[in-house]
């Protein structure tokens, strides 16, 4: 009874060290200072988080995912640009995001841009890689449709 206890502590212990942390910016002045570090492009993410479904649903079945974290480890830099209509939300928050919104053409939620991005005499400047968004068929469906993006480049 001993050794399997162990052995289930020994599973459990390899489960944990295998789970990654994901992070997502909300300031985009940071995470473009992330992505000229780490050579990654950004993966933006607009959506309504409290009142769209097709967002959560995305949330649900792709990026809540094991999967999804580590290929988002690996290969962007995550920014959530949300819209919420119940949620409060700082002022410059907003201003970011909608001036995101309207230099992307933002028509509907989800709408994912990956991105290379950098900043030029205080500007920035976005080389928009492609656009996607809900992709049924849960997480490798959705990431091998980003990562034909990302090849792309």
């Amino acid at each position: 009874m001993k050794k399997i206890f162990i052995a289930l502590l020994l599973v459990a212990g390899s489960f944990a060290a295998e789970a990654q942390e994901q992070v997502w910016n909300t300031d985009v002045n940071k995470a473009i200072a992330i992505s000229a570090k780490t050579k990654k492009p950004l993966l933006l993410f607009f959506t309504g988080s409290d009142w769209c479904g097709w967002c959560m649903r995305l949330q649900k079945e792709v990026f809540k995912t094991p999967e999804f974290t580590k290929w988002a480890n690996d290969n962007v830099v995550l920014v959530e640009l949300d819209f919420p209509r119940k949620t409060p939300q700082l002022p410059e928050i907003q201003k970011q995001n909608s001036e995101l919104q309207q230099f992307f053409g933002i028509q509907g939620y989800p709408t994912i841009w990956l991105v290379n991005a950098s900043t030029v005499d205080n500007k920035l400047n976005f080389e928009k890689l492609g656009s996607t968004g809900y992709v049924a068929g849960g997480p490798a469906a959705w990431i091998g449709g980003a990562n034909d993006i990302i090849k792309k480049k």
